[in-house]
């Protein structure tokens, strides 16, 4: 099982589950953090928060917490 957390800088990796309860999962999937899309990974912080992605066309920043519960493939 690999997350959005472990992926590196310039990877483009497919969404397999959201883990995570209510309020969060919700929020990330109204991102459009869904099942199945691309995400590309644009950048890393330093000290590894804030992850950059571009979702559907849309760059997000997600915390690393957030990051951790979207498995991926």
């Amino acid at each position: 099982m690999k997350t959005l957390k472990e992926t590196a800088c310039g990877q483009t990796v497919k969404v397999k589950k959201l883990s995570g309860e209510g309020p969060v999962k919700r929020r990330i999937m109204d991102m459009g953090i869904t099942k199945g899309v691309e995400i590309y990974v644009k950048r890393v912080a330093p000290l590894g928060d804030p992850v950059e992605v571009t979702v559907r066309g849309y760059e997000l920043s997600l915390r690393k917490e957030d990051a951790e519960m979207i498995e991926v493939e």
